[in-house]
């Protein structure tokens, strides 16, 4: 049973459930020269480089309540880069009802809540198609906490961290903690979706798909950006600079590319 949002469960010792949100993020962009995608590829470790992504991940602990214990972060040859930063406890405080609600969390501030044993990763990997002018970035970011919040409560933060046109987010709590009584609890909060974390301006400019298997606390949600506007998909020049021709293969190519991304598979 699981107990509801506002009612408060005293535990016996320490909360050691863990909760894991994995973010994962693709920017698409149509780069029809070999000039084009390395200079593609340039712009992105630039702007999504290993002391930015550092930048990314101390706000997001910040955000979670966390101390830094160790990082380390690496910018990769050719492209790509890796930040892994364990955590620890801040500063034990009382734990605000609002942690448990189903609702977007901060942007960056001081907030200290309680965790233990925890640690957030990020991966890139930016890439292109051979020959098919497709360039794609994708960031993988996982987010791992034990103790009174759910690393939930970054994901606003962390949409409003990068230029996303597709998004897949997962959230499972797994493990046990246990009432003063004995009696195990496999999870400490109620969740619907994880959509109920994403502010409504933001749900507003994605169509969004839910996979979640509530009683295995695994939740999956899946966002494309609704709009579509062919001068923000193109590197260095604007679609009036192109044939109506070139724009319409242009755009089914970026929308095929996109379609297979959201749904998961090749699409013949």
């Amino acid at each position: 049973m699981k107990p509801a949002s506002d009612q408060r469960v005293t535990l016996h010792g320490f909360n050691n459930l863990t909760k894991t949100l994995s973010f994962n993020m693709y920017d698409i962009c149509y780069t029809k020269t070999k000039a084009e995608r390395e200079a593609y590829l340039e712009y992105i470790d630039e702007q999504y480089n290993a002391d930015r992504l550092t930048h990314i991940l101390r706000n997001v602990a910040d955000i979670i309540g966390a101390h830094v214990l160790n990082i380390a972060k690496q910018d990769y040859v050719p492209q790509g880069a890796s930040v892994t930063m364990l955590v620890s406890e801040g500063p034990i405080v009382e734990v605000p009802t609002e942690s448990y609600e189903q609702s977007p969390g901060p942007l960056p501030n001081n907030v200290v809540l309680q965790m233990d044993k925890s640690h957030i990763t990020v991966h890139t990997y930016p890439e292109y198609h051979p020959d098919e002018g497709i360039s794609t970035f994708r960031a993988d970011i996982d987010v791992s906490t034990c103790g009174e919040i759910s690393p939930l409560k970054a994901l606003h933060y962390l949409i409003t961290s990068f230029d996303t046109d597709i998004m897949t987010m997962d959230y499972r709590v797994r493990g046990f903690t246990r009432d003063i009584n004995g009696h195990k609890l496999f999870i400490d909060h109620e969740i619907h979706s994880i959509q109920n974390y994403i502010p409504d301006e933001i749900k507003k400019q994605y169509d969004m798909i839910d996979v979640n298997v509530y009683q295995e606390n695994i939740f999956h949600t899946k966002c494309r950006l609704k709009e579509f506007d062919l001068s923000n998909y193109l590197f260095g020049y604007t679609s009036d600079a192109l044939s109506e021709e070139e724009q319409a293969n242009i755009i089914e190519s970026l929308q095929w590319e996109m379609d297979e991304i959201f749904y998961g598979r090749n699409i013949t």
